[in-house]
């Protein structure tokens, strides 16, 4: 039997699996109140850590189950939007970009520079905030509701050797990135874009499918991204985000009392990531630096030139990015 056919197998029994699970799972939650979340990451990653601060405020407040279900045991990273929003669990963890093919204007997180400080980021992902207002809704028409957003901290770039200082360094590399936009990035800086998931990140650069890794700080430590990759560029030119969202169908069949519970434990679990958010990241490069990385942080002198190579990426997209993103790229670029 030959590996193809090996593969297909193994998809096949997966694909088994899992609808045995959830039609075993459809049984108790008809029982009880039940909240099945799938993630891509380890449970100790500060994702999966986040969503314990979750189910243990929900469970303590209510009589409302959630089970985790963590590492992509049900559903690789991209499937999620579907799956929540068409209503095979009732929620999921997705990274933003996820949504990109549906919204386009979720790619303003990924407009190099665009939000280039700690506080900008902060402003734009605030539930007062016009950005995340506009997006939520767009999210909210897939099927799928934000109950909190995640961040998986700024965007740095993984090498090995040296570092990515300037746009020069990065001339002819093969680099991971995680959105089409990015891509645009990368090539106009010089470099060869290759679209790789977050869980698939490790063995491309253990294999040398990519030169160079684009990744947020929290993936360091929840991937082991050090095992395989000597250098870490604090280029902060994006920022990572995820939401945790929940199927809308479901939550309409719940009561005024379980969706108040849910949102008050989400709340909670939000604040709670934001506030520890900018400390967890400096812990995660410090423990890098203890793995035998190399931290270099550029100088301004190496920001500007980034900064100055990457600005037509910005108004490319704008000039085709329609009403919602217009909307969205003006919301942006008025925070303080």
């Amino acid at each position: 039997m030959n590996l193809e056919s090996l593969l297909d197998i193994a998809k096949s029994a997966r694909a088994l699996c899992v609808g045995a699970m959830l039609l075993g799972w459809a049984g108790v939650a008809n029982a009880e109140t039940t909240l099945r979340i799938t993630m891509q990451t380890p449970l100790k990653s500060n994702f999966g850590q986040n969503l314990l601060v979750f189910q243990e405020e929900l469970e303590k407040t209510s009589d409302i189950t959630v089970e985790i279900y963590d590492s992509a045991q049900l559903f690789r990273d991209k499937e999620v939007p579907e799956a929540i929003g068409g209503g095979a669990l009732e929620m999921g963890l997705a990274s933003l970009a996820t949504y990109a093919g549906e919204i386009p204007a979720v790619d303003v997180f990924y407009m190099p520079f665009l939000l280039a400080t700690e506080e900008k980021q902060a402003a734009a992902v605030s539930p007062e905030g016009e950005v995340r207002r506009l997006l939520d809704a767009a999210i909210l028409e897939t099927g799928s509701r934000v109950l909190w957003w995640q961040t998986n901290g700024p965007v740095a770039l993984l090498s090995n050797g040296a570092p990515m200082a300037r746009p020069s360094d990065i001339e002819d590399s093969k680099v991971r990135v995680f959105s089409n936009t990015l891509g645009k990035w990368i090539a106009q800086v010089g470099g060869v874009p290759t679209v790789i998931s977050g869980s698939e990140q490790f063995l491309a650069y253990q294999r040398g499918t990519v030169d160079v890794g684009m990744t947020g700080i929290g993936s360091l430590r929840s991937r082991s991204l050090w095992e395989v990759m000597d250098h870490v560029t604090l280029t902060n030119h994006a920022n990572v985000e995820f939401v945790v969202v929940i199927n809308e169908d479901f939550w309409q069949s719940l009561t005024d009392e379980e969706r108040a519970q849910i949102s008050s434990a989400a709340r909670v679990a939000e604040k709670e990531m934001r506030t520890s958010a900018a400390k967890l990241h400096g812990e995660i490069l410090a423990e890098a630096e203890t793995h035998g990385m190399t931290v270099y942080r550029p100088t301004e002198e190496d920001l500007a030139a980034w900064s100055d190579a990457s600005s037509p990426v910005i108004s490319d997209w704008a000039s085709r990015v329609g009403r919602l993103g217009e909307q969205v790229l003006k919301a942006a670029q008025a925070l303080d």
